[in-house]
């Protein structure tokens, strides 16, 4: 996102640490806490337009903080990093009721904004890569269930195009990948890149429960398990066009993406 705006815009990065990609000329980082709210007013002061991305549903104070201090710098438009299941009645987990709050909260501020509601991001392909590498494997619940993926790239194009554009505001962008694929079929991508013979094997409930209780608090990996039940049911399938409307090019298919990462898993 930030290659996308950095030649037409100031463009200053806020985060706990330093971020680790090398920044273009002239884009500036500046450290704040999103738990220390006067912290977050020093970094947003100035900004015309914030593009808000926050990762920690365990942590609803952040999200507090970061439009409270929107409001008393005066900015002018915000971009939320939303999720598609926002939209989806059926869905109550942690995560989504969460992304539901933040929009709300948004939308209650007083200020113009824009959400941006993508599905499941395609890098989390890249928790396959060691054992891909090691064992010739990938690993899935429900590993026949569909998921209309979309590349991160992709929603940061979308993402730069509509941040401070007033053509957008009050509007909801749900953003998906040109076909909704399965853990399994991902994994057949991927090995015909790599040209070698990959097996995707099913987790079961139990299982999957343990991998994401290494990550997460049990909240977290509860919210997972009610969400791949939702893709399981079919929830996640439907493809939107999006990302071609607002950018003028077809989203980016999954082999395309991988393609374009595949030192990744080698």
């Amino acid at each position: 996102m930030v290659r996308h705006l950095a030649a037409r815009h100031r463009v200053t990065l806020t985060s706990r640490t330093p971020p680790s990609a090398v920044r273009p000329p002239g884009v500036r980082h500046v450290a704040c806490d999103y738990d220390a709210y006067g912290s977050v007013v020093d970094a947003f002061r100035g900004a015309d337009a914030l593009f808000v991305v926050t990762a920690d549903p365990m942590r609803p104070e952040h999200d507090r903080n970061v439009v409270r201090a929107a409001v008393e710098v005066s900015v002018k438009h915000i971009v939320k990093l939303s999720a598609a299941a926002v939209l989806d009645g059926a869905a109550h987990d942690l995560v989504t009721t969460w992304q539901r709050s933040n929009e709300e909260r948004i939308k209650a501020s007083g200020i113009p904004w824009t959400m941006v509601q993508p599905r499941s991001f395609m890098s989390h392909a890249f928790g396959w890569a060691p054992g891909i590498r090691g064992r010739g494997s990938t690993y899935a619940l429900y590993p026949h269930s569909r998921n209309a993926c979309i590349a991160p790239e992709d929603i940061a194009e979308v993402s730069a195009l509509l941040l401070g554009d007033s053509r957008h505001h009050g509007r909801s962008y749900q953003l998906t990948g040109p076909q909704a694929l399965s853990a399994h079929e991902q994994s057949a991508v991927l090995a015909e890149l790599l040209g070698r013979p990959l097996v995707c094997r099913a987790l079961s409930p139990g299982e999957a429960r343990l991998r994401y209780l290494r990550r997460y608090p049990a909240a977290m990996a509860d919210a997972l398990l009610a969400s791949a039940r939702r893709q399981l049911a079919g929830a996640k399938a439907h493809v939107t066009d999006t990302v071609e409307r607002l950018t003028g090019r077809p989203a980016t298919t999954f082999a395309q993406w991988a393609a374009d990462h595949r030192d990744r898993f080698e």
